[in-house]
């Protein structure tokens, strides 16, 4: 029996590693459908309740995996769907392939039901991004998209016409340029170190440094090891963006944790304060928090040339894996006597660790969202994999769930987008079975996918969904009072009371209301068999400060308690009392 073009495509992904595919069916695609159908032996099929959802699962499945994600929408509004998590993918450099249907051949651009050319739509988001033309060309075009994905660290986009999907292959209808066998589902890696010139000019810089500081970003993720002897050298305290924040563990004597408006006092000290520093697989985004261009000199190392010097102004650039990279520059690098500004680093972590310590176990209520992010990190499990998502929750996840040795975590990067921690736990959890998986994500982020919590439930996926319930889209609003002096406005959220959702779903739902009971409640939901939601009802008027604040921003807040923020004086009662304690 010939082969349609559905069945040549779904065992070309299958043969670039493609195991898991996230999706939602529609008549769009029918024909992909069904050649998956025939396939559920290979490759599995996982429905979802919004494409978006698809595209975020199959983002965070790369992330977790280092394998092509791959999600599938129908035509028109379901390809539609899928952009916000594929932009997610692109601007965090994952591997994502996407799949989408389109209306018939022949209707295309005639104003026909749901005919919107995905191609064109999505050729800024794409690395690699074509309308296929046939079965005989589908062949030839899935192996340069998988290929492409991969190499580029990228989204790449197939888009079928739907009477093309059932179409057979006809080897007689082939272009007599188009020779069977030509094509192939090998890939060359970028492999070896940089130029031995370039290692030694970065070595130069290194050693002549005296306060050297450490920037490890996502792409310094399995170079751990490397990373910590480095630091043992140099003396050079290791900073964490966020997408790196698994890079080394939060109680390596290295670190100083997270850096930037999330991030803590010492990294921001160590970035004020370094004449040397080493980038490794980052680009950071926020450049206000780099040091000053000319007070340091900079190595960078990253495997995409584009980004050396993308930031802050390089000295030397290290083209190339950061693990391959730092393994061949070790033996270049002489141990930097002057100690101090590491002894610094350890010396403010501690008192940095000491005043975290104290937010997290306070039993004011409300409960303060320090108190749960504290009570469940020190639950996880050795190989736990835990996600976050945008907004204040982030504050709360990299200052106060250290990350250990052996788990995974992580959350979206340069888009900072809403919603994704939760589809990227339900990814994690089909990558890795066996191991805890837990989405640590705020209510307004939860709330844009809540439907997914069905998708746990139907595929007995038992993801634990933590819901930090402040009843507010919390960092809009700081935002609007500390950076521009506003009144908040707009961002209340009505309650929902997401245990009673939980049950509704045919999960587990439970709350927690009292800091006293949070760690006991917590390790219950951990323990339960199946898919839970735990809602932790916190304060709402608790802030996520910056690791320093300055006059323009207190001048800012000061103005917008003056000029109508509701519930102001709670408000100024909750950040002036956090403040003396640090004071005193």
């Amino acid at each position: 029996m010939a082969e349609t073009l559905s069945d040549i495509l779904i065992d070309t992904i299958h043969q670039w590693g493609v195991e898991v595919v996230f999706g939602l069916p529609g008549d769009g695609i029918n024909g992909i459908m069904e050649a998956l159908r025939k396939r559920q032996d290979k490759i599995r099929f996982v429905q979802v309740r919004h494409e978006e959802a698809a595209a975020f699962m199959a983002c965070g499945y790369a992330k977790w995996t280092g394998k092509l994600g791959c999600c599938l929408a129908t035509s028109g509004p379901g390809g539609v769907h899928l952009l916000n998590g594929l932009y997610d993918a692109k601007m965090d450099g994952v591997p994502v392939l996407a799949i989408t249907g389109m209306q018939f051949h022949d209707l295309i651009h005639t104003h026909t039901q749901q005919d919107v050319e995905l191609d064109k739509l999505f050729t800024d988001v794409a690395v690699y991004n074509t309308r296929v033309m046939g079965p005989a060309h589908i062949e030839n075009a899935a192996d340069l998209a998988c290929r492409t994905a991969l190499s580029y660290r990228g989204v790449a986009h197939l888009t079928v016409p739907v009477d093309w999907q059932e179409a057979k292959f006809d080897p007689a209808q082939t272009s007599k340029r188009n020779v069977p066998g030509h094509n192939s589902s090998k890939m060359v890696r970028r492999s070896g170190a940089p130029d031995q010139h370039d290692l030694q000019r970065a070595a130069d810089i290194l050693n002549a440094g005296k306060k050297v500081m450490i920037l490890a970003g996502r792409g310094a993720i399995g170079a751990g090891e490397e990373l910590e002897r480095i630091a043992e050298l140099l003396a050079a305290p290791i900073g964490k963006p966020l997408l790196g924040k698994m890079a080394v563990p939060d109680d390596s004597p290295y670190t100083t944790g997270s850096v930037g408006l999330l991030g803590t006092e010492p990294s921001q000290e160590a970035l004020e304060n370094c004449d040397t520093l080493l980038i490794v697989g980052s680009t950071f985004p926020y450049i206000e928090y780099y040091p000053k261009p000319g007070q340091a000199r900079c190595v960078q190392i990253d495997l995409d040339p584009q980004r050396i010097g993308l930031r802050y102004p390089v000295d030397a650039g290290l083209l190339g894996d950061a693990k391959t990279t730092l393994a061949a520059l070790l033996p270049l690098l002489r141990r930097n006597t002057s100690r101090d500004f590491l002894d610094d680093a350890k010396l403010g972590m501690q008192k940095w660790h000491k005043r975290m310590e104290e937010r997290a176990t306070s039993q004011a209520k409300p409960m303060k969202p320090q108190v749960v992010a504290h009570e469940l990190g020190k639950r996880l499990r050795d190989n736990a994999v835990f996600t976050s998502d945008s907004g204040t929750i982030a504050t709360w996840y990299a200052r106060h769930m250290p990350v250990r040795r052996g788990q995974m975590c992580t959350l979206s990067g340069n888009l900072a987008t809403m919603a994704n921690g939760f589809p990227y736990a339900i990814a994690a959890q089909v990558a890795y079975p066996e191991r805890q998986v837990v989405a640590f994500v705020g209510d307004g982020g939860f709330t844009m996918l809540m439907g997914e919590f069905a998708t746990c439930v139907k595929y007995k996926l038992p993801v634990k969904v933590v819901i930090v319930k402040n009843n507010s889209l919390g960092q809009i609003k700081w935002e609007q009072m500390v950076f521009l002096g506003n009144p908040e406005f707009g961002c209340d959220l009505q309650p929902i009371d997401f245990a009673a959702y939980a049950r509704a779903c045919g999960g587990k739902g439970y709350t927690i209301e009292d800091p006293a009971s949070c760690g006991d409640i917590l390790e219950q939901a951990l323990n339960d068999p199946g898919p839970a939601i735990i809602e932790a009802v916190v304060d709402p008027h608790e802030p996520p400060m910056p690791p320093k604040t300055d006059m323009t921003q207190a001048k800012h807040f000061a103005e917008a308690l003056a000029r109508g923020t509701p519930h102001a004086g709670r408000i100024a009662l909750t950040v002036l009392s956090d403040r003396v304690r640090e004071l005193v």
